[in-house]
């Protein structure tokens, strides 16, 4: 089976390390790609950072930070204090001895004229996450947040993503821009994976900033739908009408959508009506969604949806694979 996910940070990496585990008991022959979200990108102390590229790599790999779920298990912070003590480098915006590492590698590559995607495959030739992971494109794109501020022009400010989410602590946002997007092309591969999908699934990360910044890439929702063959089956990170973790809340506000399971799913759209999903996974406390939603074209289930372990991880992929598995039988 040649499976396709589109992918952010945490929640997308817990996720795909459950469907690893799924396919290995079930189907060892299955071909995971991964198209990840890179408009979190971010030039920090001269290095070029791609977090849920990384923690994609790390979880996937085995080096995962198992309780924060991004940077290195077992990291210290030698450099970033010593860079403190210099007056430099960026305090908001934790990088770890062993993390510098990886964006050194990285940095030194593109540098010498590597593309991002060649970069990745570098450093997952080390990891070996067991998928194929590619950035979504090569090109620079970059998601910015304008949120209110009385002391600049126009009452006002649009700053990087990650100086809004971690400086910050993620405050009301008024609007969300993917910059650059227009400009951007898919990856090399990440087009001909989804052509050559059999499933493509949306897991448990933000449909704002890492679902839909993906979808953003000229080229990429075309490939998705026109890939007739493949049922999409969506998972929703909106549990109980709050997000699992992170901001979701906040960037579906500032795009006008309700904090709910079935709001995401409308955002997405049923894919007979020009909109994405073929099925949508919500969690069983928002099981009252279900009828309304499949009445509208897509066919939703709710099963647990918290990944407390890789075992529920693993459930949640199973149950996506068997709705998805029906629909391709109708």
């Amino acid at each position: 089976m040649r499976i396709v996910a589109l992918a952010g940070g945490i929640g997308a990496a817990r996720f795909l390390r459950g469907l690893l585990a799924h396919l290995t008991d079930s189907d060892r022959a299955a071909q995971v790609t991964v198209v990840g979200n890179t408009a979190d990108d971010i030039v920090l102390n001269a290095l070029h950072v791609s977090p849920d590229l990384d923690t994609v790599m790390y979880t996937l790999g085995g080096g995962i930070h198992p309780v924060q779920g991004w940077g290195r298990a077992g990291d210290t912070r030698n450099v970033q204090d010593e860079l403190a003590a210099y007056g430099a480098g960026t305090a908001w915006f934790t990088l770890g001895d062993r993390d510098v590492a990886t964006h050194l590698v990285r940095t030194e590559l593109l540098a010498g004229g590597a593309t991002l995607s060649e970069a990745t495959a570098v450093l997952c030739a080390r990891w070996q996450p067991g998928v194929r992971l590619l950035p979504m494109s090569d090109d620079p794109v970059t998601t910015q947040v304008t949120i209110a501020d009385p002391t600049a022009p126009g009452g006002a400010r649009t700053l990087h993503f990650q100086e809004y989410w971690v400086r910050l602590g993620a405050p009301a946002a008024l609007a969300v821009t993917v910059a650059g997007a227009d400009k951007a092309s898919p990856a090399p591969g990440v087009v001909e994976a989804i052509a050559e999908a059999e499933v493509i699934l949306l897991p448990p990360s933000n449909p704002v900033v890492s679902i839909g910044t993906i979808l953003a890439v000229p080229g990429i929702r075309e490939a998705v739908l026109a890939n007739h063959r493949a049922p999409v089956v969506g998972l929703s990170p909106i549990v109980g009408g709050a997000p699992v973790r992170g901001m979701a809340d906040r960037m579906l506000a500032a795009i006008g959508v309700e904090t709910s399971a079935a709001a995401v799913a409308r955002h997405y759209g049923a894919r007979g009506s020009g909109g994405l999903l073929d099925a949508w996974l919500v969690d069983t406390v928002d099981a009252a969604a279900v009828p309304a939603l499949t009445s509208s074209g897509i066919r939703t289930r709710a099963v647990p949806l918290l990944m407390r372990d890789t075992t529920h991880s693993a459930a949640m992929a199973a149950a996506a694979l068997d709705l998805a598995a029906e629909i391709a039988c109708r």
